[in-house]
């Protein structure tokens, strides 16, 4: 049983009311950056957590306060700069950055990753392939769960506060040379990816790993030359800036296909499919399709995740366990598979299979953030970063696939460029209730808004609004818990990474 009461707020030590706490804790960070000031209080004041913490943990804040400081400082002059919703659809800032960096992303061969679904997934684990062959991995992924050095990882790990302040002070005086030179000044994403490519070629690394932001022929990223382009699955979202149909975003998309790379597709509309085909014509590449030349042989339910057995370009390889739930978790691995055999020439230069014990112990480490994840136990919580329709219909089959709910619970804070009424009607067959709340961003879709559209979907007896998200996680463990101890009542938070990542440090995991 939760440590709240049923109907009131959790009490600390000394008989204070939290939700006071709170406030003052807020109060008092007049000097910080207030989404992080209230991210911070609730996970010192809300309880809600049972038991050891599950799963795989991200940064916290730095224990050093100098440390801490710095990072602040450099977080804070990033957050000065164009947000990533704000685009000017152009590589020329990046392009002359790099130039004044003396190209550092040509210090080394890329995995370049493109899709609307799975990417940063299909990243951690064609990241945890190359590393079992004992080589060394950067891998640049976006949006972060929790903490903003997520994004650059070195190794299979977030590269450290300090190494991410050192990697900001250095390129900042190139940085400013290029605002001077440019109309705009580059943006928040544009001086990260700067700084992951910087950042790998000073380690230096053996292959980059690198995720899109959004789109890709225009997309910050895409000055990269990747010998393997991974595109997965690609449906509809950023569609006031990609295009209405699969078909259309998949032009922006297949734009990271570069000349005589080797494009690993996964299973697409045939609209998007037909696109990406034609620019690998066009540029002499090569394609492996899902379903053709690679794919999922079988697969079955198994405790912690699943056995799958997969048919990769050189062989095929069983009884491979992926501690990861959902059938779009084992596309995205035979993707990854794919994508790492064709970085090895297996298909085009050479027909053996990788070794199969090494794949194995790889795939057996890989881990998702986000995705998911149960972060607590009696009643289970589970964490998923679904933002669209499309990922939500894929959390869904995941769910039911594997937990056994009798009443589950959902959480929902979606962002206000995103599909929000697709994405409910989506979970709306799913939750038995939901509660409707936002999150600290200032993308965040107002809680009264998504929550009209919420009594459209599931009537006004379904829905409740906690406009914050501590409140929230305790209405619907209260609610889920009404199920009694040990019977089936669950919750799902859901809608947006960052609501997940604030889920997150509210039950206590970061």
């Amino acid at each position: 049983m939760s440590d709240l009461p049923p109907h009131d707020h959790a009490r600390d030590d000394d008989g204070d009311d939290p939700s006071q706490q709170f406030e003052e804790i807020i109060a008092a960070e007049t000097d910080r950056d207030p989404d992080l000031a209230v991210i911070e209080a609730g996970s010192r004041t809300l309880r809600t957590q049972s038991g050891p913490p599950v799963g795989d943990q991200v940064p916290a804040r730095p224990a050093d306060p100098e440390v801490d400081r710095a990072l602040r400082e450099v977080e804070t002059e990033l957050a000065g700069r164009w947000g990533e919703t704000k685009l000017e659809p152009s590589v020329q800032r990046i392009a002359a950055l790099m130039d004044v960096l003396g190209e550092p992303q040509r210090a080394y061969p890329s995995i370049h990753i493109t899709g609307t679904n799975g990417k940063t997934s299909t990243a951690r684990m064609i990241e945890a392939l190359l590393a079992a062959f004992e080589l060394r991995t950067g891998r640049y992924t976006s949006p972060h769960v929790q903490s903003i050095t997520e994004r650059i990882s070195l190794d299979g790990a977030p590269i450290d506060a300090e190494r991410f302040v050192e990697t900001y002070r250095d390129i900042q005086p190139y940085v400013e040379m290029v605002d001077a030179q440019q109309e705009y000044r580059l943006s928040f994403f544009e001086v990260l990816t700067g700084m992951a490519y910087a950042a790998f070629a000073d380690a230096p690394v053996d292959v980059a790993v690198v995720e899109v932001g959004m789109g890709g022929s225009w997309d910050a990223t895409n000055v990269v030359d990747g010998s393997v382009a991974v595109l997965t699955p690609i449906d509809l979202d950023h569609t006031d800036r990609l295009g209405s149909t699969p078909g259309e975003i998949a032009v922006e998309k297949a734009g990271i296909i570069k000349q005589d790379a080797t494009v690993v597709l996964a299973q697409q509309p045939v609209d998007a499919a037909q696109v990406v085909l034609k620019k690998a014509v066009e540029v002499d590449a090569t394609v492996a399709r899902e379903g053709l030349e690679f794919g999922v042989t079988s697969r079955q339910a198994a405790v912690g995740g699943q056995l799958l057995t997969l048919r990769g370009l050189g062989g095929e390889y069983e009884d491979v366990f992926l501690p990861l739930h959902g059938a779009y978790q084992a596309h995205n691995a035979v993707v990854a598979l794919a994508a790492v055999e064709a970085f090895f020439g297996i298909g085009s230069q050479h027909a053996r299979p990788l070794d199969l014990e090494t794949v194995r112990t790889a795939f057996a480490s890989v881990t998702s953030p986000g995705r998911l994840e149960v972060v607590r136990r009696s009643p289970t919580v589970v964490l998923d970063a679904a933002h669209n329709p499309a990922g939500a219909r894929a959390t869904v089959e995941g769910i039911t696939e594997v937990f056994d709910f009798s009443r589950l619970i959902g959480v929902v804070g979606a962002s206000s460029d995103k599909d929000a009424r697709g994405l409910l009607e989506a979970f709306e067959p799913l939750f038995t209730e939901v509660v409707v709340t936002r999150n600290s961003s200032h993308r965040a879709m107002d809680a009264d808004e998504l929550a009209a559209l919420a009594v459209e979907v599931f009537g006004e007896d379904r829905v409740q609004v906690e406009p914050r998200l501590d409140d929230a996680l305790e209405a619907a463990i209260t609610l889920a818990e009404e199920e009694g101890e040990y019977a089936g009542g669950g919750v799902l938070v859901t809608g947006s990474v960052i609501t997940v990542g604030e889920a997150r440090l509210l039950l206590g995991r970061g």
